[in-house]
C-alpha cells in the first residue's frame, strides 16, 4: 500500500515538473512579434460620402400668368443663352401694347400742337409790343389819350402771359409724352414676359408642365443646370476635416461607375458644419469629368491632405488608450518588450497612425498585438509586418 502511494506521488511530481517545464517554455521563451517599418511617400487621405450636385441649378418660369401655347425644350435638351424655351398666350397683352403705342402717338401730336401754340403766342406778343410802343410814343406827344395807352400796355401784358401759358402747356404735353412712352415700355416688357428665354447655356433637367396648362406667376416650368458647374458635395467627419484646404487634390468614385476614379480638387469648404451629424460640407470640382452626370447620385470622395516623405506608421489596432493624439504602444528594446507613451501626427485612410514623438534609440514598435505581451519579456522581431 505504501509502495502504491509512493508511485502515485512520484507520478504527480513528474506531471507537475513537466507542466512547469511547459509553462516556462511557453511564457519565458522569446515572443515573436511584428514591428512597424519606415514608409516613404505615404499619402494622407480623408474620406467623405456625398452626392453629385451643381453650383448653378435654376427652377425657371414666367413672371406672369397665362396658358402655355408653345414649348421648345424637353428633358435632356442642351440650350444656349437666349434660346426661346416657351411662350404664353399673349393676345390680351398685345392689345395693351397697341393701346399704349396709340397713346404715345396721341401724346406726340399734343406736343406738336402745343409747340405750334407757342409760335402763335410769340407772334401775337410781338404784334402787341409794337402796337404798345407806338401808342406809348403817341402818348408822349399827347396824340392819344392815357386810356388808350394803358389799354395797349395791358394787351401786351396779356399776350406775354399767354406765351408763358403756352410754354407751360408744352412742358405738360412733353411730360405726358414721357408718361405715355413709359407706359408703352411697361406694356412691352410685360409682353416680353410672355416669352421664356434660357438665362445661360444649360441642360434641361426637368420639364414640369405641358402645352395648355395655365401657369401662375413664378410657377416653375423648367429645371436647368449649368453642366460646367457640376461638383461633388462630400460630408466629412469634423474629426478628420481639419487638414482640408482649398485646391487639394481629390478623387471621386460614383456609385454607378465603381471601377472608375475621377480626378478633381477642393473648390469650397462650407463655413457652417452640420450640427446634428457633426460633419463638414466640402465641394469637389472635377478636373476629369464623366461624360454624363446624374444629380443626387451617391459619390465617394477621397481628399489628399498631405504626403509624408518618410514616416513610422503603426496600425491603430496596435495602440492602447488612443485619444486622437496620444496613446501607448509596445516596443522591442534590446530584445525585451516595453510599453511607451507616444504622440501621433497624421492618420492614414487605412487607420495607420504616424508616430511623431521620440522613441529610444533602437526601439522597434510592435505593429500587431498578440497574447503574451508583458513588460520585460524577451522578444524577437518576426518578418516585416506593417510597411
Amino acid at each position: 500500500m505504501k509502495k502504491r502511494t509512493v508511485r502515485y506521488l512520484l507520478a504527480l511530481l513528474g506531471f507537475g515538473a513537466a507542466g512547469v517545464v511547459v509553462l516556462l517554455f511557453i511564457f519565458m521563451r522569446p515572443l515573436s512579434v511584428e514591428v512597424a517599418q519606415l514608409a516613404e511617400n505615404v499619402p494622407v487621405k480623408v474620406f467623405g460620402l456625398g452626392t453629385v450636385e451643381a453650383r448653378i441649378l435654376s427652377k425657371i418660369g414666367f413672371e406672369v400668368g397665362a396658358a402655355l401655347v408653345e414649348m421648345n425644350a424637353d428633358h435632356g435638351a442642351l440650350v444656349k443663352k437666349g434660346d426661346v424655351l416657351a411662350r404664353l398666350h399673349s393676345a390680351e397683352q398685345e392689345a395693351r401694347v397697341a393701346k399704349a403705342k396709340a397713346g404715345v402717338l396721341n401724346a406726340e401730336a399734343a406736343v406738336k400742337m402745343e409747340e405750334a401754340a407757342i409760335g402763335k403766342a410769340r407772334v401775337v406778343l410781338a404784334q402787341k409790343q409794337q402796337t404798345n410802343k407806338r401808342k406809348q410814343a403817341l402818348l408822349q406827344r399827347q396824340t392819344v389819350s392815357v386810356e388808350v395807352a394803358e389799354e395797349s400796355q395791358m394787351e401786351e401784358d396779356v399776350a406775354a402771359a399767354e406765351l408763358a401759358v403756352a410754354i407751360s402747356d408744352v412742358e405738360i404735353a412733353r411730360a405726358a409724352l414721357e408718361d405715355a412712352r413709359a407706359q408703352y415700355e411697361l406694356e412691352q416688357v410685360l409682353l416680353d414676359h410672355h416669352v421664356l428665354n434660357a438665362p445661360y447655356d444649360a441642360i434641361v433637367v426637368a420639364r414640369h408642365k405641358e402645352l395648355g396648362a395655365v401657369l401662375v406667376p413664378g410657377e416653375p416650368l423648367f429645371t436647368l443646370v449649368a453642366p460646367e458647374t457640376v461638383w461633388a458635395l462630400a460630408y466629412v467627419d469634423e474629426a478628420r476635416a481639419g487638414g482640408i484646404r482649398l485646391g487639394q487634390r481629390a478623387e471621386v468614385r460614383l456609385r454607378s461607375l465603381p471601377r472608375q476614379m475621377f480626378r478633381g480638387h477642393v473648390t469650397r469648404i462650407d463655413i457652417e458644419s452640420d450640427r446634428v451629424s457633426e460633419e463638414r460640407r466640402v465641394y469637389i470640382a472635377c478636373d476629369q469629368c464623366p461624360e454624363r452626370f446624374h444629380l443626387g447620385e451617391q459619390a465617394e470622395v477621397f481628399i489628399t491632405t498631405a504626403v509624408l516623405d518618410e514616416a513610422l506608421l503603426v496600425p491603430e489596432t496596435a495602440v492602447e488608450g488612443f485619444d486622437g493624439t496620444h496613446g501607448t504602444v509596445w516596443t522591442v528594446e534590446n530584445g525585451a518588450l516595453h510599453r511607451r507613451a507616444v504622440t501621433f501626427g497624421q492618420r492614414t485612410l487605412d487607420s495607420r497612425l504616424e508616430i511623431v514623438g521620440s522613441l529610444p534609440n533602437g526601439a522597434r514598435v510592435v505593429s500587431a498585438l498578440r497574447p503574451g505581451l508583458r513588460v520585460g519579456r524577451a522578444a524577437k522581431v518576426a518578418e516585416d509586418g506593417a510597411s
